[in-house]
């Protein structure tokens, strides 16, 4: 791993559930935090010529660890990658950056369109991918356009229409290309009222949400014409426990990390629900958690 150390900090044997907002994982057999832009680029490439195994994340919140870990080198972004700009209504971010941040940074410039934004616990380039949203919003609702790296590692620019955002999916998604910043369209705000909603987003979710606990968010993408909370609630599965990892009692929509679980226990939770779910309701839930490593 020593040629990788030109790209940026490399650390061997790294636990990555220190990185995951579910705190559960094994190690990768190496981190890198590339400095730049060009650093992420250049060691995807040195992978792909070594043949390793790599995978580029962003704020690990909405990824599932196997507890074998990950055999090859895991590239993360947050922290590094985040710079954000500002010019007039358009903001310009680092996909390693995260939507709090770009939240914030647009209110204080006095922006509006990304109040929804704040609450989500995820990276500019990982929201993008999957067209991540809430409450009133979602990303594709204020996306010009995305840079990215396609599967060939060329540098390209998609507009809006260009990344076909659809629920929880895109093109880049599809594809498999890597988020290098997101240029938003916003519009001009009063702070005050900004701050107003995004409290209120921020509330509402606090009340809601097992926030208490470590989670990968929602665990299952909505079914079209359902709540995936209610038709797991309706199926008597609030707060049932497998392990460390249990269906929360405040929001049947999270499985939670309660007492040091695993990831064997949160995949055997998530199907044990999947399974009661489709057997009583004939509605198939399917993961928004992506899991990641093992064999």
């Amino acid at each position: 791993m020593k040629e990788f150390e030109k790209y940026g900090k490399v650390l061997l044997n790294e636990p990555l559930k220190k990185y995951t907002s579910f705190r559960i994982g094994g190690n990768a057999k190496a981190v890198l935090l590339p400095v730049d832009e060009n650093a992420l680029i250049d060691s995807i490439k040195l992978c792909k010529e070594k043949n390793m195994n790599y995978i580029v994340l962003g704020n690990c919140t909405n990824i599932l660890v196997d507890d074998e870990g990950f055999d090859g080198l895991a590239i993360i972004l947050k922290g590094v990658l985040d710079d954000i700009r500002v010019d007039r209504n358009i903001l310009t971010a680092k996909s390693g950056a995260t939507l709090r941040q770009v939240a914030t940074i647009a209110m204080e410039n006095s922006l509006g369109g990304l109040e929804f934004a704040h609450g989500i616990p995820g990276s500019v380039g990982g929201g993008a991918i999957m067209n991540a949203g809430a409450y009133d919003g979602e990303l594709k609702d204020v996306v010009e356009s995305v840079r990215l790296l396609d599967d060939e590692l060329n540098i390209i620019e998609l507009s809006n229409e260009e990344m076909q955002f659809s629920y929880r999916n895109s093109i880049a998604q599809d594809r498999g290309y890597i988020i290098l910043s997101v240029k938003f369209k916003l519009f001009e705000k009063n702070i005050e009222e900004i701050k107003e909603k995004m409290n209120d987003f921020y509330n509402r979710r606090r009340e809601k949400q097992p926030l208490e606990y470590p989670s990968a968010g929602s665990t299952f993408r909505r079914p079209t014409g359902y709540f995936a909370g209610r038709l797991i609630d309706d199926s008597g599965l609030r707060g049932l426990k497998h392990g460390g990892a249990q269906v929360s009692q405040k929001h049947c929509g999270f499985v939670i990390n309660a007492d040091n679980a695993t990831a064997k226990d949160v995949r055997e939770l998530i199907e044990i629900v999947q399974k009661t779910v489709y057997d009583k309701f004939n509605v198939e839930l399917k993961r928004e958690v992506k899991y990641i490593g093992g064999k």
